[in-house]
């Protein structure tokens, strides 16, 4: 079993940029991780996904350019860095963790059927 926590959300003004942290507890390295978000009404969204090997990592359009994906194996802990939010992005963020951790296409590897393991998400507000 893998246990989750995030956090790092929060108020920020629209352009404004956050890091995002989920601790996993036990061993992470060579598991499948993913981030998501689920806007208020809405359907959950993949945003970032990648094993921790780090050597197989997928952004969704929407944010390319603006996430990265990073990890610190010896504090068993993910990061999201997310630039340039915008509004429409306020949501509930959450990460998730598939220790199987097949191969699978980006497309595959953002939806969150895949994941069997999820944290309980911390909120993030854009607005001015």
């Amino acid at each position: 079993e893998v246990r989750l926590v995030e956090s790092g959300g929060g108020l920020v003004q629209p352009g404004g940029s956050l890091i995002l942290s989920c601790v996993a507890s036990g061993v992470i390295y060579g598991i499948c991780m993913g981030w998501f978000l689920q806007a208020p009404g809405k359907e959950r969204e993949g945003v970032a996904a990648a094993n921790t090997n780090m050597d197989r990592i997928y952004y969704a359009d929407s944010v390319q350019g603006r996430v990265t994906a990073s990890q610190d194996n010896a504090k068993n802990t993910l990061y999201l860095q997310i630039k340039n939010l915008k509004p429409e992005e306020t949501a509930r963020y959450y990460c998730a963790a598939e220790p199987s951790c097949p191969p699978v296409t980006p497309g595959r590897a953002l939806r969150g059927a895949l994941y069997r393991y999820w944290g309980q998400g911390t909120p993030v507000t854009v607005s001015s």
